[in-house]
């Protein structure tokens, strides 16, 4: 159950951080930040940031194996890396319109697969 825990509070950090990182990107495309002067927009991804880490160390606490969870540290970071990926491709696509996955995008997912079942292979 802790691992569920862990992937589901990752999966939400993530989809926040996302949006720390590149929402300004996307309000200013809308014209809606536009004529904001740069450290206001700093400041409001900040915001956004802190949200994302309420979720980050609680899965990070719940997930390692420091603190009784299932994960080892590069375990823990390799799932993260995976979802901020994910969630990375599909916010793009969806939010951003960057258009559909490519051939080499498909292969670059595979291999985060493999390199999932790798760092969890004994």
């Amino acid at each position: 159950m802790k691992a569920l825990y862990t992937i589901l509070l990752l999966l939400t950090s993530n989809i926040f951080m996302t949006f720390a990182w590149y929402g300004n990107l996307k309000l200013t495309e809308m014209r809606l930040i536009d004529n904001w002067p740069l450290i206001l927009i700093i400041l409001a991804s900040w915001g956004v940031a802190l949200i994302e880490y309420s979720f980050l160390v609680p899965a990070n606490r719940i997930g390692s194996m420091t603190t009784g969870g299932p994960f080892s540290l590069v375990q823990l970071k390799v799932i993260q890396e995976v979802i901020s990926l994910i969630v990375f491709m599909i916010i793009s696509i969806k939010v951003f319109k960057m258009g559909e996955f490519t051939w080499n995008q498909l292969i670059a997912f595979g291999f985060l697969i493999l390199a999932v079942y790798f760092i969890f292979k004994k």
